[in-house]
């Protein structure tokens, strides 16, 4: 993917969870769109944002 983050396993680009959540998508609807991403891969990126949020400030 040209250097694109995506989730492990996938070419599915972690941008992609990030635009449907900024279009009320909710967590559970994004592996229907994306049958190759599962739910724990979706909050673990979510939880690697928080956690480089938090140690950020």
């Amino acid at each position: 993917m040209g250097g694109t983050p995506v989730f492990t396993g996938t070419r599915v680009p972690l941008q992609n969870l990030i635009d449907s959540l900024k279009g009320g998508e909710s967590i559970e609807d994004f592996p229907d769109a994306f049958p190759t991403v599962k739910r724990e891969q979706v909050l673990a990126v979510i939880e690697a944002g928080r956690l480089r949020i938090l140690e950020s400030v």
